[in-house]
Parts: structure tokens; sequence; C-alpha cells
């Protein structure tokens, strides 16, 4: 295994784990925790830190068990997961220690999840529970435990800049930059993070783990809503929030009533499956949600256009850069230019579908300068007739 581990290290381009402390070829007497989800990207990371000659403990936390999801792969944190992740801390010969937090991440994440639906928002539940469980919680386990730092399988990179401060920077492979995801990370968990995939492509990891016989090399990787076994959301928000279920108008711009929808929890900003609206000369698309009045707003694709979005909740990690912008409003969107000032982000040109409840997410380059969460948008139209 050893020779294996090092084999592979040597073809796996940059996995500097950044412990000052240690500067010489090995980091023996270093002590790393991983985040150990049992997919292959963290399964890789503890083979890395194991073969840097640092003390590597694995860690990792369950977050669900729900009757559908404990034998299914492809999520995270639960059932078959964690048996993998045992699986593979045995065969790298490295201690792995699991920690119950269902219940906090039920009352945090799922919870939120349903009533942001219920409040006509469109969540990122990853987002939060990398705020609170996986971050705020696994810091204080591996500081217990004296680690030197976090790793994590996340496709980001932490750089060091000039003035010796860390920094967040998106991924070298832009198919796998998750960067978005980790906007709320704050400068101190920064300083404590490490993210050796960040430099490397995708199938060099799955490589490493082939290489070296870990069981998880060829395992699909996880779905973005982990604990929604079978992928109906609506499902979960119905159970906690049933009231979110409640049908309701469909109307126009102008408040006309066209129609009736079954919940608004079916809906998101710029939507257009679902709306059964016929008649239209042009395609409509959901333009707001009313949950107040459980109605549906509808309209032509040239009403999605917002010239600017009001964040809540920002998160700074650019220190004091002051330059210009590229601002990212959904997870798969390019980064448009923009100007953040106040918490308003005004794009230079308009955007579309921005949902409130997702997150914008600002860049200078490859630098992640932070980000916030939508509270509202400004219609472009309002802007071009004053």
């Amino acid at each position: 295994m050893a020779e294996a581990l090092r084999s592979c290290y040597g073809r796996a381009m940059d996995a500097d784990f950044q412990i000052p402390a240690f500067t010489g070829p090995t980091l023996k007497g270093a002590r790393i925790v991983v985040a150990m989800s049992g997919g292959v990207d963290s399964s890789v990371v503890a083979a890395l830190a194991a073969q840097s000659g640092a003390e590597t403990i694995g860690v990792t936390l369950q977050l669900y068990d729900h009757g559908a999801a404990v034998g299914r792969t492809g999520s995270c944190c639960a059932g078959q997961d964690i048996r993998d992740a045992r699986a593979v801390a045995d065969r790298l010969g490295i201690a792995h220690y699991v920690f119950d937090y269902e219940t906090r991440f039920r009352d945090s994440v799922i919870a939120d999840f349903a009533d942001e639906y219920a409040a006509g928002r469109t969540p990122i539940p990853c987002v939060r529970c990398n705020q609170g469980v996986k971050f705020t919680d696994l810091f204080g386990i591996a500081r217990d435990l004296g680690a030197d730092c976090l790793a994590t399988g996340h496709y980001v990179r932490r750089v060091v800049g000039a003035d010796g401060a860390a920094e967040l920077h998106r991924a070298a492979d832009p198919a796998r930059d998750q960067s978005y995801f980790l906007f709320a990370t704050t400068q101190a968990q920064l300083d404590y993070l490490r993210f050796p995939l960040g430099g490397m492509p995708k199938h060099r990891v799955r490589e490493i783990a082939a290489e070296i016989g870990l069981g998880v090399a060829a395992k699909p990787d996880s779905q973005d809503i982990c604990f929604v076994p079978d992928g109906d959301y609506a499902k979960i928000v119905r159970k906690l929030r049933p009231e979110a279920a409640d049908e309701g108008d469909i109307v126009d711009l102008q408040g006309n009533v066209l129609g009736r929808h079954k919940g608004l929890i079916h809906f998101t900003v710029g939507q257009r499956r679902g709306i059964e609206i016929g008649g239209s000369p042009e395609p409509l698309y959901v333009i707001r949600l009313d949950p107040a009045e459980k109605r549906l707003i509808i309209g032509p694709r040239r009403a999605l256009a917002v010239s600017a979005a009001v964040l809540d909740d920002i998160n700074w990690i650019g220190g004091d850069y002051r330059g210009p912008v590229t601002a990212k409003v959904r997870s798969l969107a390019k980064p448009t230019p923009a100007r953040f000032e106040g918490g308003t982000v005004t794009f230079d040109q308009p955007e579309y579908g921005v949902a409130p409840g997702q997150a914008t997410v600002l860049y200078a380059g490859e630098r992640v300068l932070g980000g916030g969460w939508i509270r509202e948008t400004v219609p472009a139209e309002l802007v071009e007739a004053a």
C-alpha cells in the first residue's frame, strides 16, 4: 500500500497541504483530519494525506438515515456511504470516526430548506450545510482532535496571497469547480481548510483511487440535494410545511387570473415547464412567487430580466480589494461583469432567471471575493423606464 501511495502521489500534480510548520519532504509529525463522505474525492484526499507522512484521521458525519437512503449510493453521509468511508480508512490504515449529527442537520439544513420553499424562495441546501454542519461543526471536531488542518474533497483552490493571507480560488478544472457553493467560507475557516484536489482534473482523481485499490474508484458522484432520495424535493417540503402545497391562482403581470397551480413548491423563478397555460403568442415563464397570496406570477422571458440583486448575509473574504468584479447568480451560470456597492450587485447587462433564495458569488478573476443571499431583484424594465 505504501508503495502504491507513493506512486500515485508522484502523478497527482499538486497535493500541497500547506502546513507552514512542516517544510521538509514529508509531513511526519503533523496531524490532518479529512472530512470523508464515502465518495471518491474525499477518499483520495485521505490517501494523499496518509502518503504525506502526516497522521491522518478520517471523520464522517452521519447527517441523515432516511429509509430509502440507507442502501443507496450517490448520496452523502448516510448508510452505504458511511460504510464506504470506513472501508477506505481500513484500506489506508488510518483511524476513522463517525459522529451522529442527524438532529443538527435536520434542524438547520432540512428545516431551512422547507422554510425557504414555503416563503417562495429557492434555497441552496449544500451551502447551508457547508456553512453549518460540515465546516463549523467539523472544525470543532478537527480542533478537538489536535489537527493542524481540515482537508476536504472540494474542487477549489486555496492560494496564499502576496500578503500571506489565504485566498479562495476557482478549481483548475472549470467543469468541476465548486467555488459557488463555498462563498460563505469565512477567513478563519479558510486559514484552517485545505483543498488538495483543486488543481486536479476529475479523471486523475479516479485514476489514483483505482491505482491504490479503493473500492470507490468508480462510485458515482453524489447528487446535489443529498437528503432527497428520489429527487422529489416537493415531497420533503410538503411533509414539513404542508401549507406550502396549497393551490392558488396563476396570474399575469397585470394580475389577471389565467389558471390554477397545485402548490408554489413546484416552481422557481425562470421555470417554464409545468405552467400549463395555453393560448399565449409567446412562451411563458415564472416571473415571481407570491406566497402570501399563494399566487404564481408568469410572463414572457423579457420580464425575467433584472438589472441588480440586493443581498443579505454577505460574506466577504476579499480583504481590501475594490477593483472590478464578476458575479455568478447560479451554480451553472457564467460569471458576468458587475458592480458591487452597499450590498447591491448591479449587472453590466441584464441577467435572467435570478431567484430570491439563491446566492450571488463575486469574483476577481479566479479569486472568490465572497457573496451573499439574494433577497430581492430589481427588474431591468424599471431601470430603463427611469
